[in-house]
């Protein structure tokens, strides 16, 4: 019988015949199996180990779009990344896998938990749980890891990082294009350049108008209408013949697993495809010079009869206006191929894509693509409420960004300078060399002591290993003088480019210098100085 929670181990006493087992296989003149069972170190397939110089370049690009966040307004708030399952709901685009998607277990009450698999629907739960302490419209941005239970892939995993910004109580079109803008400023203050990425802005308002002229409307339809939307969001990843199956009868990748199709016919697949476009300039309802007006009014054209599609015209004015308006009209573009696959989506719906090319795995140039989205999901806070709760919101994929900015050059990969390294030249003075490190850790100054059990030549390479600017080294004859020695590594690495040999760089002892130990601190932070590192 398993053990119950709480039990101690004095309470789960072993059986006396699994006492006696163990003994009679225990054999005191038995040598010790030379390879013993032990665990293999494997990560999970979909998730990956990040190590200094990534974490720390995350690091910096957060810090650059929390400051673009909040110049907007936006405030930051925290959700765990556990909630009730039925909180989250049931919005991902693969519903084909277990769990629909989503990581889940039950808890010792018998209520299913899951964990987050975007940082909107946990937002959703957050207001509506705290709605009359929240101001109104209530602005807020998060940033942390979602979880997908999705088929791992390259560049796709099951665990990521999002940022997202949204605005709740809201229903202006004036709130979706300033998450556009936002979006816009954020690349820029990123450093990609204006001309290398565009932000394109569609309506589900006005695909669902679309799908009311093949005969896709009301709520017996819902779930084909849901199927053509996720199968067009796929269009970048698996091109225009595998959407067309995918609007058809279905698709099998290459693994041999299937995917049903959303069953249109021929001349729906047709009037879809030729509305959305297939991922070539000039196709779908998309002007040719990306001129909104021109755009608006193929898009009014197609949905002519439908009421809801043509409210979803009016709303994408709205917003072409008031980008223009803010001076946004070359960077904020009206294009029918942006889809978002995600339920929850009500009106207007963007991207932020980038235009510029890179060669994929067989060397053939790309375009990069989309590295965020978002738009207005009017429903999803209601689930929770009486009333109406209108919200729309922006996330960027910050993996993806990372990599694409790795792609322009405008990612530092590079860790963080480390520690100064406190050396141990004699063990019996452990505390003297303790005592300097928290000298310099008093002043400001990150450091450590070196806990290894190597001589100095291992400790000097450590040091190099951990990227310190400086080790402080003091041994019996400075100890007797009252000094201790300064080494700059980051000098005398310049140093011994210039030295010839080995011989020559013991004798010359670059970037080394003695200072009396009660002037320490003053010594390092003038090597951190001389590096811009203060």
């Amino acid at each position: 019988m398993a053990a119950r929670c709480g039990e101690t181990a004095a309470q789960r006493k072993p059986s006396t015949r699994l006492v006696a087992l163990e003994w009679l296989r225990y054999d005191p003149l038995m040598p010790p199996d030379p390879k013993p069972n032990r665990l293999k170190a494997r990560l999970p397939r979909g998730f990956a180990d990040r190590r200094a110089g990534e974490i720390a370049a995350t690091r910096r690009m957060l810090e650059t779009i929390r400051q673009v966040f909040e110049l907007y307004g936006f405030e930051p708030v925290e959700t765990p990344e556990i909630e009730y399952t039925d909180a989250l709901g049931k919005f991902l685009p693969d519903q084909d896998r277990p769990n629909e998607g989503v990581f889940s277990f039950q808890d010792d009450d018998e209520q299913w938990l899951s964990l987050r698999y975007d940082l909107t629907a946990p937002l959703a739960r957050y207001v509506a749980e705290n709605f009359d302490a929240l101001p109104k419209p209530y602005r807020s941005y998060r940033v942390g890891y979602v979880f997908r239970n999705e088929k791992p892939g390259p560049g796709r995993y099951r665990q990521f990082m999002q940022f997202d910004a949204d605005t709740v109580g809201s229903s202006s079109p004036a709130a979706d294009a300033e998450m556009c803008m936002m979006a816009a400023d954020t690349m820029e203050a990123l450093g990609i350049p204006r001309g290398s990425y565009v932000i394109k802005v569609n309506s589900r308002k006005v695909l669902d108008g679309i799908m009311e002229s093949i005969g896709l409307s009301g709520e017996t339809h819902a779930s084909k209408r849901l199927a053509v939307l996720r199968a067009l969001d796929k269009l970048d990843r698996l091109k225009l013949d595998g959407v067309v199956q995918l609007l058809g009868s279905g698709r099998k990748d290459e693994s041999g697993d299937f995917t049903k199709g959303a069953e249109l016919s021929n001349q729906a697949i047709d009037r879809i495809v030729n509305f959305t476009g297939w991922d070539e300039k000039g196709s779908g309802s998309k002007s040719l010079q990306s001129a909104n007006s021109v755009t608006l009014a193929n898009f009014e054209t197609a949905v002519s009869e439908s009421a809801a599609g043509l409210e979803g015209v009016s709303e994408l004015q709205s917003i072409a206006d008031l980008s223009e308006a803010a001076g946004y009209s070359d960077r904020i573009i009206i294009d029918p191929s942006v889809i978002r696959g995600l339920e929850y989506y009500t009106g207007p719906v963007y991207e932020a894509d980038l235009t510029f090319e890179i060669r994929d795995d067989e060397g053939r140039p790309v375009r990069f693509g989309s590295v965020g989205g978002g738009g207005r999901y009017d429903g999803l806070i209601g689930r929770f409420r009486p009333e109406p709760v209108p919200a729309t919101g922006f996330s960027i994929g910050v993996s993806r960004l990372a990599a694409a900015l790795a792609a322009l050059g405008k990612l530092d990969g590079a860790a963080d300078v480390g520690p100064v390294v406190v050396t141990v030249f004699e063990r019996e003075r452990i505390a003297d060399y303790q005592r300097m490190v928290q000298h310099l850790r008093a002043a400001g100054i990150r450091a450590e002591l070196y806990l290894g059990s190597g001589k100095m030549g291992p400790q000097m390479k450590y040091a190099d290993r951990r990227g310190a600017p400086c080790v402080v080294i003091q041994g019996g004859e400075e100890k007797a003088r009252g000094e201790v020695q300064i080494k700059d590594l980051i000098e005398g690495a310049k140093a011994a480019r210039a030295i010839a040999s080995h011989a020559e760089y013991r004798e010359a002892r670059p970037a080394q210098f003695a200072v009396p130990e009660d002037q320490l601190v003053e010594a390092v932070r003038s090597v951190l100085a001389r590096h811009g590192l203060t």
